[in-house]
């Protein structure tokens, strides 16, 4: 059994990770719309939020594709379309947060809209045959990873915890459910194959493909092959 956190270095840059291998080995899945509580100081399920009931950090490299796709998505599947063409998808000038309407992420589709609920932007990748991941904020789809630089250069990447929205993205505020708190919220813990396997995209484009195939060894996922 994996348990703990195990360090590795990527050969290509020397970049040194400390990885939460527990989560990583886990059976955690996304569970929006079936029984997510979302991120709010009360569960909110029938919101269906998930993490979408505030703005998305924009890293300064992003701004430019999620204004432009916010401008070009079709309204048939963005239900905050005319809000965005009206003010635009950011928060501010800095665009570095997308907007808040009504209670949520501009880009998140409420539930009953006829375009399909969830992110705008997701739902639109799809709709291309392309990867959400390459869509959307890494904020958004870097979820459940959190991931930090150390002073010393390490990096980090582990299960999101309850303390990570204090502060910084909540101003403070906490939330009442954390789907990755497996001792207290058990309920998102029924994915069929290990996070490192069902989010290999992510977590090669976070820690680079050498060391995402050498978490994947280490946890007993066998490497991926062609053909």
């Amino acid at each position: 059994m994996v348990s703990g956190s195990e360090r590795f270095i990527d050969p290509i840059d020397g970049t040194e990770w400390d990885v939460d291998m527990a989560f990583m080995a886990s059976s955690w899945r996304c569970i929006w719309g079936a029984g997510c509580e979302g991120i709010l100081e009360r569960p909110a399920a029938a919101l269906q939020q998930g993490c979408c009931s505030v703005g998305a950090e924009v890293l300064e490299e992003e701004a430019a594709v999620i204004g432009a796709l916010g401008m070009s998505l079709d309204p048939a599947r963005f239900q905050m379309a005319e809000q965005a063409a009206d003010g635009g998808v950011f928060a501010d000038s800095s665009h570095s947060h997308t907007r808040v309407v009504d209670g949520a992420c501009i880009f998140f589709n409420r539930p009953g809209f006829d375009g399909g609920a969830g992110c705008a932007l997701h739902l639109s990748a799809v709709d291309e045959g392309e990867r959400p991941m390459d869509w959307k904020p890494a904020v958004c789809w870097q979820v459940p990873f959190r991931v930090a630089t150390g002073d010393d250069g390490t990096r980090s990447i582990r299960r999101w915890e309850a303390e990570d929205w204090s502060g910084g993205e909540r101003g403070g505020e906490g939330v009442a459910w954390c789907c990755t708190d497996r001792a207290a919220e058990p309920s998102a813990y029924v994915g069929s194959a290990p996070v490192a396997e069902s989010m290999a995209d992510e977590l090669a484009a976070v820690v680079g493909p050498e060391v995402a195939v050498e978490i994947r060894r280490r946890i007993g996922i066998q490497p991926l092959t062609e053909g």
